[in-house]
């Protein structure tokens, strides 16, 4: 009786003690990668989270599938960024009938208005590229998975604090290498205008052939006048960005003699081999970038 006891305890007990699986996980999704990777660092082991809008996908232009919906379908929060990115998601809720909390990760940030006018974009929506954006972004993410798991509180207050300290780091180191480019170098080319919050929050000067959005595609008569103010202005760089094809970008260097610098990583992270698989690799990226480029 008592090896009978012994062995029963010792086949419950591992299950008792063990992790909990994925199906006891809450289950989150995000509508792009870079918003995936914040909601995975706050979140842990306690959830799982699909992006809907995968590595070097382009949240602008994305359209839905059947296994979006069925993954909204099965999810308890969904968390979005607002601010106009995400013009498809109504439209996916609604074919998805899900009934997850949905969870505005820009809740709080000071809009950044949009000049490109005629197509409805009223604010820029890449909060992220300021990485004061960013940490309102994990607070309210904190705050919608604390509401949808009370249990898992302690949790997601602690992740939330461990990756706020690593938000701070890197801002320290963004700040440290934009002062390093002399003041009068610090203007760049990018494709679509992503990196409006960059350059408010830390000095720099960003112009580009495409608005907020790369819905539209530039007119002869943008990308004549930004090559003038190319000329003009001895701006030294243009970029490239992951999701956009650097055609453009190509032939405006070629017109004005303006070095074209490494890949940026706008509205996506890379893949998990490439140099920009988390958020906190993408601005250390992208600062690397400037740097090699500008300081030349």
């Amino acid at each position: 009786m008592k090896k009978r006891l012994a062995l029963a305890f010792a086949l419950v007990f591992p299950l008792l003690t063990a992790p909990a699986s994925a199906q006891d996980k809450i289950k989150t999704v995000a509508t792009f990668s870079i918003l995936g990777d914040l909601v995975k660092n706050v979140g842990g082991d306690r959830i799982t989270v699909s992006s809907l809008v995968g590595p070097n996908g382009d949240a602008h232009v994305y359209a839905p599938s059947p296994a979006d919906a069925k993954a909204l379908g099965e999810a308890k929060v969904v968390f979005v960024n607002g601010l106009g990115l995400e013009g498809w998601l109504a439209r996916l809720i609604k074919a998805s009938a899900t009934k997850a909390v949905t969870v505005t990760a820009t809740k709080g940030v000071k809009p950044r208005k949009s000049e490109e006018e005629g197509h409805g974009h009223d604010a820029d929506p890449h909060a992220w590229q300021s990485v004061a954006n960013a940490k309102i972004y994990v607070g309210n993410i904190r705050d919608g998975l604390i509401a949808a798991d009370p249990d898992g509180k302690a949790v997601y207050e602690a992740n939330a604090k461990s990756y706020l300290d690593k938000l701070d780091a890197l801002e320290t180191e963004v700040k440290q290498a934009i002062a390093r480019i002399p003041a009068d170098r610090r203007r760049i080319i990018t494709t679509h205008d992503a990196f409006g919050y960059f350059g408010g929050a830390y000095g720099m000067e960003f112009i580009a052939p495409q608005g907020v959005s790369t819905e539209s595609e530039a007119s002869a008569k943008d990308v004549a006048k930004i090559i003038g103010q190319i000329k003009k202005q001895k701006i030294p760089a243009v970029f490239v960005e992951n999701i956009s094809d650097d055609r453009l970008m190509q032939r405006i260097a070629k017109e004005t003699g303006a070095k074209i610098g490494g890949k940026l990583y706008s509205d996506a992270l890379s893949d998990e081999k490439g140099p920009a698989a988390t958020y906190l690799d993408m601005m250390r990226n992208n600062i690397r970038q400037f740097g090699s480029a500008l300081q030349s």
